[in-house]
């Protein structure tokens, strides 16, 4: 029979669309959704019945398989209950997008924790706490930064010291992206170039001045803004102050609060100028390819985020156009990605996705292009 999940909170509407629980089923498991009870509809990734837009599809595919899939959401307030009716499920699926246990007053160190003693008992979790927070940091494109699908010029700051000395180096040699690990959607993403365009010609040979003008874009829906060098480095340390100027970003920085341990990062990656053209996003179920999305950008726009006007393009995973990339990817370099991350023992995620941009000059031959990762996302 189900598992009784009626001391939890019920923060969604209704399930509509939800099939039937088998009557016995092969395995209980349920699916752990957010509500951030401060923003529309829960968050960005939900619908209007405050489920994720892909949780139904998500739970009917494990109930077709002949497993139960109970719709629950964490709420902080109820830690020690929610983890008290969890345990009596044989496996979890969370979809909590990184960052919304805390933009809703909980701590996401905490919930992990927990979601560990839970694995530990002898309950699967996809996916598992390490997995959430290696896999789906930012800092992850740094520890492949040496491999094929990598860029070697990536790099990390978890401090405002390192942060300042390393930005001012890597934006006098070339446009930049500059990346906060907490944001989903493109927030906090930022496409950044020098307003006077006086770039240095080799690597370290000079570093930017406090009062240089940065033009910026941010990914999540495309708006620019100018700043001074010194303006972005106070938003993205201390967010907004007396010292930052005038920001129409709906972020509020403090990028680098509570340090790595609270996950508190930028990362630092080479501005592909082909993203243009467009990004390609591998949909896969463990190490199997079961889609491809190319996302390209609204006319003179930089960021494919969707509510953009972006354009997405459908193909499935033996689309012949992108068969350079799909072998290397699962031939060659899928197996390397989990140890990569420190992430040996893990498998890879149940569902994940992995976004690609095109980095080789134009002209490149098809089958001598570089494509590097973009992100992972194992929250989806």
């Amino acid at each position: 029979k189900p598992v009784d999940v009626e001391a939890l909170t019920r923060m969604s509407k209704d399930d509509l669309g939800l099939l039937p629980q088998p009557s016995k089923p092969r395995f209980r498991t349920a699916l752990v959704g957010l509500y951030v009870r401060s923003q529309p509809f829960g968050g960005s990734d939900k619908s209007s019945n405050g489920h994720r837009y892909d949780t139904i599809p998500f739970a009917n595919g494990m109930i077709s398989a002949g497993m139960s899939c109970q719709l629950i959401h964490y709420v902080h307030q109820e830690h020690t209950k929610f983890f008290d009716v969890v345990k009596n499920f044989q496996a979890i699926i969370v979809r909590c997008n990184p960052g919304q246990i805390k933009a809703d007053g909980g701590d996401q160190g905490k919930f992990d924790d927990s979601m560990r003693a839970i694995r530990k008992a002898g309950i699967q979790v996809w996916p598992s706490a390490d997995v959430m927070e290696f896999m789906g940091a930012k800092d992850a494109l740094c520890k492949i930064a040496s491999m094929s699908i990598g860029l070697e010029d990536t790099f990390a700051y978890y401090t405002e010291a390192a942060w300042v000395e390393g930005f001012k180096k890597t934006m006098k040699f070339q446009p930049r992206v500059i990346k906060q690990n907490r944001g989903s959607s493109g927030e906090g993403i930022w496409i950044i170039k020098l307003k006077s365009g006086d770039y240095c010609k080799e690597y370290g040979e000079a570093s930017c001045n406090d009062d240089d003008v940065l033009d910026m874009v941010e990914a999540n829906d495309n708006h620019s803004e100018e700043h001074t060098v010194a303006e972005f480095v106070e938003f993205c340390v201390h967010g907004r102050s007396d010292k930052s100027g005038e920001w129409t970003s709906q972020g509020v920085g403090k990028y680098l609060e509570g340090g790595k341990t609270a996950g508190g990062q930028l990362v630092d990656q080479r501005f592909c100028p082909r993203i243009v053209e467009g990004e390609l996003r591998y949909n896969c179920v463990v190490d199997s390819l079961v889609g491809i999305i190319h996302k390209k950008p609204k006319e003179g726009g930089i960021s494919a985020v969707g509510g953009t006007g972006s354009i997405y393009t459908y193909y499935g995973p033996d689309e012949a156009k992108f068969k350079n990339l799909t072998t290397n990817f699962l031939e060659r370099d899928l197996v390397k990605v989990m140890p990569a991350l420190g992430l040996a023992a893990e498998p890879v995620p149940l569902w994940w996705t992995t976004d690609f941009i095109l980095a080789s000059p134009e002209g490149t031959p098809a089958e001598e292009e570089k494509w590097i990762v973009g992100e992972f996302n194992c929250s989806c």
